[in-house]
């Protein structure tokens, strides 16, 4: 892609600097027509520029794309490779060693919780392909949001502290009905709970808020964690971007979970917005009208 950006400057380099030595030969043999050759020579030059400038803002759009790609599918690697790997490790422990039932009922429960990470990636994934191609209907039904975000804390109160400290903090008010698609929602639920956690230090607490004021649904999820660069908020919600290159960067994710977010509460006619927690982290605030 460089060197495609590169033969591209150098064709318009090399195409108005003929164009200006035309034009100086022109006027030379012909001074009669100055006027006229300098007014159409400006013309010229002007539509080259605006060309040249909006093809120059595709290369660069076409070059991101690829840079973006590229990490996408290098995180799914690492993403597919890591909890594979612990999967193995822990049947081939079990397999291999005489454990007792706890053992074994906790490596087991382990596994479990890596096919679930497997399993939510593959779902963002698919939904993103979805939504991507305008295949997927956002089927709407009634259903209690206060169950579902509950439901899904639960599953998500994982520890990261050999003190066993729940680092979910959730306040859920009860029996909020809401008319939408319960699949894509519980991807917008999901992947904000998660990504509060992935960036978050261990032991570090997340705050989950469910409540209905003046007609209104509001969700909240808010974290202590690294925060968001102003001059990141806008593009965080783009597909495939994330802060940082692949090589270097140490939380783990695919790109489309905040693009998964967007996508789905647009289609439900809600809102969501990013601030700054207070002394550190972000906050993700959804309103459903």
């Amino acid at each position: 892609m460089k060197k495609t950006l590169l033969i591209f400057y150098a064709v318009v380099t090399y195409a108005i600097a003929e164009l200006i030595w035309w034009g100086y030969m022109l006027v030379k043999t012909q001074p009669q027509r100055t006027g006229m050759i300098l007014g159409e020579g400006a013309m010229f030059i002007m539509v080259f520029t605006v060309g040249a400038y909006f093809m120059h803002k595709s290369l660069n759009k076409e070059a991101k794309l690829h840079e973006q790609k590229k990490n996408f599918l290098l995180s799914v690697t690492h993403e597919l490779k890591s909890p594979l790997a612990s999967i193995k490790l822990l049947l081939q422990t079990i397999q291999k060693r005489d454990l007792t039932k706890a053992q074994v009922l906790d490596f087991i429960d382990k596994s479990l919780l890596d096919i679930e990470r497997l399993d939510d990636m593959v779902e963002n994934m698919l939904l993103a392909a979805k939504i991507e191609n305008r295949s997927y209907t956002f089927p709407k039904a009634e259903f209690n949001l206060s169950v579902l975000v509950d439901s899904i804390v639960n599953r998500l109160q994982i520890s990261k502290c050999d003190c066993n400290q729940q680092i979910i903090n959730a306040e859920i008010e009860p029996k909020i009905e809401i008319t939408g698609d319960k699949f894509a929602l519980t991807s917008v639920v999901t992947n904000l709970i998660e990504n509060a956690i992935k960036y978050s230090s261990p032991c570090e607490s997340v705050n989950v808020k469910l409540w209905e004021k003046d007609n209104k649904i509001y969700f909240q999820v808010a974290d202590h964690g690294i925060g968001i660069a102003d001059t990141e908020k806008a593009r965080i919600f783009d597909r495939f971007y994330r802060v940082g290159s692949e090589e270097t960067r140490n939380t783990k994710g695919t790109g489309l979970g905040l693009y998964i977010v967007k996508q789905v509460l647009d289609k439900h006619q809600a809102s969501i917005k990013v601030k700054d927690n207070r002394p550190a982290g972000s906050v993700f605030e959804v309103v459903f009208a």
